[in-house]
């Protein structure tokens, strides 16, 4: 069901949900969060399509704030998606105009869920410090994309300076894959310490510093890392290469959805490894709505290390 709301106001757009879930059947009860999705007109709907499809995971309020055209005649516009139209959530989409939009808090605090966690996501252009912004303010978790960024990389090894507890950026969400298995290599026989390491990765990937950083925290040792030419690697990270003393363990992809694990005395094993979707890492995110601690030391002490190991590129 879409309900559309031109020309509106905060109070109608709250009776407009109640009634819409009166004659719908649908009920508030299960909803456990409130997602405020900060967004421009126009890229929206592939991030409403991402919080449907998380929201059968996490049953949620999805709001959806475009501040469009500042020097505009003032006017709020909504609509309401319930049903079939909204996956497992009810989405409410906000588009202020002129100086209607001046206020962001004031649009979508009538519209929280009573006594329910609020989960901010900026899907492209996002504040310089989200903690300190009108929507993060009001925000127990807030995430970011370093891919989205305009130089992602600067905005990667920026993280740490303007990291408060709550944030988090999917440049770290999309590295769990590699993270587990890698912590899986390092947890059998033979336990012998990691003495080098190396993280190669495609020019567009931010989570290759990240990882490298994730690395130097838990090795205790400085690891190089690099971004390689587009002709060699075209995106994401490429491979990890640990140093012990019985051999090299390299995880490395051949192509974009698979991975290949090399070590010392065994076969080599392929692995499943595709990209992870857009929609697997906001529901990774949703899962946990307390900060976290890992993600905030690898952005202020690892990021910071990390970024003085950047190896030259190859000439």
């Amino acid at each position: 069901m879409i309900v559309d709301l031109p020309d509106t106001t905060v109070s109608k757009i709250s009776r407009s949900l109640v009634s819409v879930r009166e004659e719908g059947g649908a009920v508030a009860l299960g909803r456990v969060l409130t997602l405020i999705i900060a967004t421009r007109h126009g890229i929206e709907e592939e991030a409403i399509e991402a919080a449907n499809d998380a929201s059968r995971e996490h049953p949620m309020r999805v709001i959806v704030l475009m501040l469009d055209d500042p020097d505009g005649e003032p006017r709020l516009d909504a609509q309401i998606r319930v049903g079939g139209d909204a996956g497992a959530s009810e989405v409410v989409l906000l588009r202020a105009h002129g100086a209607a939009g001046s206020n962001a808090e004031s649009l979508v605090t009538g519209l929280l869920l009573p006594d329910a966690p609020v989960v901010a996501w900026w899907p492209a252009d996002t504040p310089e410090v989200p903690s300190r912004s009108a929507i993060g303010r009001i925000a127990q978790r807030r995430i970011t994309d370093a891919a989205t960024q305009p130089d992602p990389h600067e905005w990667v090894l920026n993280l740490g300076g303007h990291y408060a507890p709550g944030d988090t950026d999917l440049a770290w969400t999309r590295l769990t894959r590699w993270r587990e298995q890698l912590a899986a290599v390092l947890d059998q026989p033979p336990y012998e310490t990691v003495t080098a390491a190396e993280v190669l990765g495609a020019e567009d990937s931010p989570s290759t510093p990240l990882l490298a950083a994730w690395l130097t925290l838990q090795l205790k040792i400085d690891v190089t890392w690099r971004y390689l030419d587009p002709q060699e690697w075209e995106s994401g990270i490429k491979s990890v290469r640990l140093t012990r003393a019985s051999g090299d363990i390299v995880l490395e992809r051949p192509e974009s959805s698979t991975a290949i694990l090399t070590q010392p005395g065994q076969p080599s094993h392929d692995l499943a490894f595709p990209r992870r979707s857009l929609r697997e890492c906001l529901a990774e995110e949703l899962r946990r709505l307390d900060p976290d601690v890992l993600y905030g030391r690898v952005v202020t002490e690892g990021c910071a290390l990390a970024e003085s190991t950047q190896a030259e590129p190859r000439g």
